[in-house]
């Protein structure tokens, strides 16, 4: 895994989205270059499918939700499209697997203003579901908290 780097992450915020609110609603699109290395981190109501590489599918894509009292992040990766081999699908669960910390890491300091604001959120779950075709990479993982991402900068 890459060491996060602030420098190389870029941030915009959409939709009526500002720095610290809303909480619930608000989707995170990660997206990278890699030419450049660059992290580029869309806020919004919505997910930002426009910033989205259709042939690659390799963002990253989360949001708030809640149950009942508790709330967690849900987060979501494309692990292989229809028609995909099961030997590539690995490979890209795999790197899904070494590369989320990173991921994790800047979705948490992109969105560091809102956490400021709400140190509870430090604490929710994070559930990343690896979505693919094949049914044994088809699931859903805790991946701690982001308190355990903030340490990273």
């Amino acid at each position: 895994m890459n060491k996060f780097n602030p420098e190389r992450l870029s941030v915009e915020y959409r939709d009526g989205v500002t720095a610290t609110d809303p909480v619930i609603s608000r989707h995170h699109t990660l997206t990278h270059s890699d030419d450049t290395g660059e992290l580029f981190l869309t806020i919004g109501t919505q997910f930002a499918w426009d910033k989205v590489n259709n042939d690659m599918r390799d963002e990253v894509i989360g949001e708030w939700k809640t149950n009942g009292h508790c709330i967690y992040y849900n987060a979501y990766v494309m692990v292989n499209k229809e028609g995909q081999d099961f030997n590539t699908a690995m490979r890209r669960y795999e790197v899904f697997r070494r590369e989320l910390p990173l991921a994790l890491t800047a979705i948490r300091y992109g969105d560091r203003f809102l956490f400021n604001v709400y140190p509870a959120l430090d604490n929710g779950l994070i559930i990343v579901n690896f979505i693919s075709t094949y049914p044994q990479l088809y699931k859903q993982e805790i991946f701690g908290t982001f308190s355990s991402f903030s340490n990273s900068f």
